[in-house]
């Protein structure tokens, strides 16, 4: 099998030319994550996040080519095996991704994750290809001999992360999330069989702690995207909450599966079949799904429908603080005008927190490898802008409700 090169909007050409990844590639479950937006649904608050997780996958296995060129230029041994097992196994890492990503992980399915999925799909793939990607796995579980290789593909330096920042910065516009990559990988070495960078990087990783930070805030957890995301999530809940109630919902027939049948992460283990129908799942089945919903005889997935159609999101409250007081007036106001019951509140009203970590301690810490040999953690170096008040978590509390011109 011929390989590829592909041009790139980000690094510009980038190649394949091992026909082990192009097999993978060119499997239908993979190419299912062209149809998978990278960034959910952020695109209603930045139109130019369109980009889907076909993009990311294939700028992470580019920058693990990178990556593996710069260590073994440094004398670090790392068979031609080893190089193709590391970038297949960024290449998969997300390949098990559902409709509009994380939102929906607990929506129409229970019980797993996408890395537990992204797994299985990986297993399957593996008896595909005869074993092609049994090394693949064990870098992507971490229990291969070459630490390093793992913490590559997931750690809190890995070529997942520096990918989405950079493409996710690209194609939003929001400037702060530009990444030196380039100068990171030129510094990365191994000591110690663990993954550390050059004392002479410091500064580069430094900012790109912020400017994940940054990116948090300022886009992935913005307060209308994070409104967005959980009006689609309700959505699901509610058709879910009818599918299971017996009512008849239009629904593509990998959704309606979902929808019907009460799937947990035993039911993917115990039969091959459903992970046949999760692969056969992306965001087209939902968005057509929401389109007809806007019809549908139910007044509160008709509303929601409506809303994520016309783009008239929940209204989001934003505090430090948990807003317990506020919740309850506006629950009580609600509640008052009856016009709705209170099996339907907790739809249109509701409450939760969000958080992010700078620089996670108890997490794979970044290491750098200082100028005398010694290996210390980015958070203790002198003059360190890591220090503790970025590693420490910041939570915020909101509310979301239906905004008041729209209100019942």
């Amino acid at each position: 099998m011929r390989g590829k090169i592909i041009n790139d909007p980000v690094y510009g050409f980038i190649r394949f030319p091992e026909p082990e990844l192009m097999q993978v590639i060119e499997h239908p479950w993979f190419q299912r994550l062209r149809r998978i937006k990278q960034m959910g649904m952020a695109h209603l608050v930045y139109p130019g996040a369109v980009h889907t997780r076909f993009h990311h996958s294939l700028g992470a296995a580019h920058l693990m080519h990178i990556a593996l060129n710069e260590l073994g230029s440094k004398g670090i041994e790392i068979s031609r095996d080893e190089c193709i097992a590391a970038r297949l196994a960024i290449l998969m890492h997300d390949i098990g991704h559902g409709p509009f990503s994380h939102g929906l992980e607990h929506t129409i399915v229970h019980g797993i994750s996408h890395e537990g999925i992204s797994k299985m799909i990986m297993q399957r793939l593996n008896e595909r290809f005869n074993g092609m990607l049994t090394e693949a796995i064990s870098i992507f579980e971490n229990t291969h001999t070459k630490t390093y290789l793992h913490q590559l593909v997931s750690s809190q330096l890995d070529m997942d992360r520096l990918d989405y920042l950079n493409r996710d910065s690209f194609y939003t516009g929001v400037s702060e999330g530009v990444i030196g990559y380039d100068r990171i990988l030129q510094m990365l070495t191994v000591k110690d069989g663990n993954l550390v960078v050059e004392e002479k990087g410091i500064h580069s990783v430094e900012k790109f702690i912020i400017a994940r930070r940054l990116m948090y805030w300022q886009v992935y957890l913005h307060k209308t995207v994070l409104g967005a995301e959980q009006l689609i999530i309700h959505i699901l809940q509610r058709a879910k909450q009818l599918a299971q109630s017996g009512a008849q919902l239009f629904a593509t027939p990998a959704l309606h599966f979902f929808l019907y049948e009460k799937i947990t992460g035993d039911d993917f283990a115990a039969d091959p079949s459903v992970l046949d129908k999760f692969c056969l799942l992306d965001d087209a089945d939902i968005t057509a799904s929401i389109k007809v919903w806007t019809d549908h005889p139910d007044p509160v997935l008709s509303r929601l429908c409506t809303m994520m159609q016309d783009r008239r999101l929940y209204k989001v409250r934003l505090g430090t603080q948990p807003l317990k007081e506020e919740f309850r007036q506006m629950q009580q106001t609600i509640m008052a005008s009856g016009k709705i019951n209170e099996d339907e509140l907790p739809f249109y009203l509701f409450e939760g927190s969000t958080s992010n970590s700078t620089y996670n301690q108890n997490d794979e810490r970044i290491n750098i490898l200082m100028k005398k040999g010694d290996v210390v953690n980015i958070s203790q170096v002198d003059n360190a802008l890591i220090g503790s008040d970025l590693t420490v978590p910041v939570e915020k509390f909101y509310i979301c409700s239906i905004a008041p011109e729209r209100a019942f």
